[in-house]
């Protein structure tokens, strides 16, 4: 599935390997060479478009359960200390996202935005330690009905080097409900309050707004 705000996020790349598929029929060489460059540009027009996809997901009943803002393998599971909006000590699960993941993140509890704020930064690989402290990122705080507080962070990765986000503080999200995006290969990491049931484990894959990760008490 795709949908016209996640095409919107990839129009450039979108149309600079469009044109450069139509453009290899007219190259002053061999015919076969024409056809070797456009299928190579083609094949890569393809790709570039299905990252853009936009899959629905169903989230889980259970309201005590925490789902995975983003699709990804889980590589990183500690205790660490949130400064951003939880302002204290955290669960974290952090998601690294290859090239052929989808890219949206959700909301992974029903609540509301609270706190958005955007770092510069440096375009680290993902899987770099120093990613998650250097890169370019992106936090958001929501906030559950009854006061449960959970931050995400977009991280831009090596390619990477575009955050998108689609919903602001004071927007009221349904679990599961898009946030934003991250083109290409990158990382997210989701900070959970200290007491929080961590029930993934690392190594473990996830999909965005369907994967419990966790269970509140």
């Amino acid at each position: 599935m795709f949908t016209a705000r996640t095409l919107l996020a990839g129009k450039w790349p979108i149309l600079i390997f469009a044109a450069l598929t139509v453009g290899a029929m007219f190259l002053p060489c061999g015919a076969w060479l024409r056809v070797i460059l456009g299928g190579i540009a083609a094949v890569l027009l393809v790709f570039t478009i299905s990252f853009f996809r936009d899959p629905d997901r169903t989230a889980p009943k259970d309201p005590k359960a925490i789902v995975s803002p983003a699709d990804g393998t889980i590589v990183e599971i500690r205790t660490v200390h949130e400064p951003y909006f939880l302002n204290g000590e955290a669960e974290m699960v952090a998601m690294f996202l290859s090239v052929f993941d989808v890219h949206v993140q959700r909301a992974p509890i029903d609540g509301e935005i609270k706190f958005v704020k955007y770092h510069k930064g440096k375009f680290l690989d993902a899987r770099n330690m120093n990613a998650s402290l250097e890169n370019e990122n992106r936090v958001i705080g929501l906030v559950g009905a009854d006061g449960y507080r959970v931050t995400v962070r977009q991280i831009a990765g090596m390619i990477a080097r575009r955050i998108v986000g689609w919903a602001d503080p004071g927007a009221k999200l349904a679990r599961g409900e898009r946030l934003g995006m991250i083109r290409f290969g990158s990382r997210v990491e989701l900070f959970l309050p200290p007491g929080t049931q961590i029930t993934a484990k690392v190594g473990d894959y996830a999909k965005g707004g369907e994967t419990v990760l966790a269970r509140r008490k």
